[in-house]
């Protein structure tokens, strides 16, 4: 187990093509994974041709176990790239994956460069398990600090203005326990035109992306 202390550090580094080949390399020559299980991709990134997804189960401690155990597991036997969303399992997807980069990386099993990180934000998430009352929440921890207004949200769970997402990048990073992300998905933007026009929507992406280009 890796000591509190530990968890609370954010790593530096990122996905590197050298350290990708080296992760390749390494389980090849183990006999780990078959040399054809990857693929040179954008930015000379050697990368797995399958990821670990963490969408789906319960927030519970249960869960947190099976993802921590799979999390290892897979990045043991050759896959190299995590993806999850602030929103998975009221954030305890993004929180299992951290304690178990943790604890491969302080053991030496793999480096921060060997692995490529993704998650996504847009869906508005709840913090370790659902609230009794959700607008309560929202309230609290969203719309009175300022990070968007009532007219913002769509679908009464989606939002994408600027400094709601560089709020969502600083607390994904936290999270995950690293200074820096490999990926960020914008999630699911396309629910905004449930509600808003199309002009309204490009005005939101233009703003969106901007804010994710500088962030």
């Amino acid at each position: 187990m890796v000591p509190a202390a530990v968890r609370r550090m954010k790593l530096t580094g990122y996905a590197t093509p050298e350290g990708t080949r080296r992760y390749r390399d390494r389980l090849v020559a183990a006999g780990a994974a078959h040399e054809r299980h990857f693929r040179e991709g954008l930015g000379g990134l050697t990368l797995s041709t399958i990821g670990l997804g963490t969408y789906l189960g319960k927030h519970d401690g249960a869960t947190d176990a099976l993802y921590l155990a799979a999390v290892k597991q897979a990045t043991q036997a050759g896959c190299n790239v995590i993806d999850s969303a602030i929103n998975y399992r009221c954030q305890r997807s993004e929180r299992t994956i951290g304690q178990a980069l943790a604890e491969l990386f302080q053991n030496g099993a793999c480096r921060r460069d060997e692995v490529l990180i993704a998650t996504k934000g847009g869906f508005i998430p709840y913090d370790g398990a659902p609230p009794r009352d959700g607008y309560a929440y929202v309230q609290k921890t969203f719309i009175t600090p300022g990070l968007f207004s009532p007219s913002d949200v769509v679908a009464d769970c989606h939002c994408m203005t600027p400094t709601y997402l560089r709020h969502q990048i600083d607390t994904s990073l936290a999270n995950l326990g690293l200074a820096c992300l490999d990926v960020y998905y914008l999630h699911n933007p396309e629910i905004q035109l449930e509600q808003v026009t199309r002009d309204e929507f490009m005005k939101r992406m233009r703003a969106a992306f901007e804010a994710l280009e500088a962030a």
